[in-house]
């Protein structure tokens, strides 16, 4: 199966993409979302919602998250239109950071993906275990 193209209306419902088409939906969308540094930030600004956090303190609510990291982060929700930025005209400017009715939308399959991790991580870590236990005999 193809992947439409965004000038192609033919798709019919529930008719699904080519993960492996560069134009495929699910593709694109893991290529913006796929960090564990957007899923976090999208949890975070969740847990808050419909309130707002300012730069800082999303910082502090991630941890190990650069200040750099968090700045692209945000940048790109913003971006693909998942989270709003406004600013306070003080010195310094404080901006304040929420997601968007898209973003907390994105909130529950990102929740369905933490709980089959939280699910399945100890199989895939024994089976890590026992991979390298085995390259090193």
């Amino acid at each position: 199966m193809t992947t439409p193209r965004p000038d192609d209306h033919d798709q019919r419902p529930g008719e699904r993409g080519d993960l492996l088409d560069p134009l495929c939906p699910t593709r694109r969308l893991l290529d913006r979302i796929g960090t564990k540094w957007t899923s976090m930030t999208v949890k975070v600004l969740a847990e808050e919602a419909p309130d707002e956090l300012r730069f800082a303190e999303l910082r502090r609510r991630i941890p190990g998250i650069s200040q750099k990291m968090l700045s692209v982060t945000l940048q790109s929700l913003v971006r693909d239109g998942l989270a709003a930025r406004r600013v306070e005209p003080t010195v310094p400017p404080a901006v304040h950071y929420r997601l968007t009715e898209l973003g907390l939308s994105l909130e529950e399959p990102l929740s369905a993906l933490r709980v089959w991790a939280e699910k399945h991580m100890p199989e895939i870590d024994h089976s890590n275990r026992l991979a390298d236990e085995s390259r090193s005999r």
